[in-house]
């Protein structure tokens, strides 16, 4: 199994929050649906959808994330093998990924058939994923591929800036294919500079519930 950090959250009803950064590890308002919004409308999925299509993401935290893009796969009836891959320097225990999930009962049933799965990587018919463990800034340079979409999932550029630095930001636009994507919940103005300073063409739009904008991008 996973290279666990020690357990580093606490619960407030059925959010978890980072004990390290405060912050919850998905909307307090409603967590399936703000990755809905931000991360797959954001992305223009499912309509972009081919065998092989890849979607990384920076911060995987309770892989929900991961769930509602298989879910969304899976109900968009594609043929092929969706590829996901993640970048996380914190990760969770698959006991506290578990139990987040069971607040999400849309999901119980994908839910269910990951929970004996969660390692570093998992092959389905339909899922290749890998989860890339270390801080990004160091492990997502020496990462051999493109992605066709990403979603930029970090904690509160605010409370974690570590993950939204222009660096960062040049290096997730130098790892997406031409065409590709990015969203991200945040509007903050450094991020969306670092994204355009990659070579993102960069659009604020409407946030999901309390936050106003969000950022979407493409790479042309």
């Amino acid at each position: 199994m996973l290279n666990h950090q020690p357990d580093n959250i606490e619960w407030r009803a059925d959010v978890p929050f980072s004990t390290q950064f405060d912050d919850p590890y998905y909307s307090v308002d409603n967590g399936l649906a703000e990755t809905e919004h931000v991360f797959i409308r954001g992305n223009a999925l499912p309509a972009r959808f081919v065998d092989g299509f890849h979607i990384a993401e920076l911060g995987f935290g309770t892989g929900l994330n991961l769930l509602i893009a298989l879910a969304t796969w899976r109900q968009s009836g594609v043929k092929g093998t969706l590829r996901f891959t993640s970048f996380e320097a914190f990760p969770l225990l698959p006991k506290q990924m578990i139990k987040a999930h069971k607040a999400f009962p849309e999901l119980r049933e994908l839910a269910t058939e990951l929970a004996p799965l969660w390692d570093s990587t998992i092959s389905l018919p339909d899922l290749q994923f890998q989860l890339v463990l270390g801080d990004a800034r160091d492990t997502l340079p020496n990462w051999h591929h493109k992605a066709d979409a990403w979603f930029l999932d970090g904690f509160s550029p605010a409370k974690n800036p570590e993950i939204w630095e222009p660096a960062l930001m040049a290096q997730v636009a130098n790892h997406t294919k031409q065409g590709g994507s990015c969203a991200t919940y945040t509007a903050a103005g450094f991020v969306r500079r670092g994204l355009q300073a990659g070579g993102f063409l960069t659009t604020r739009t409407a946030g999901f519930g309390r936050k106003r904008h969000m950022i979407k991008g493409e790479k042309p």
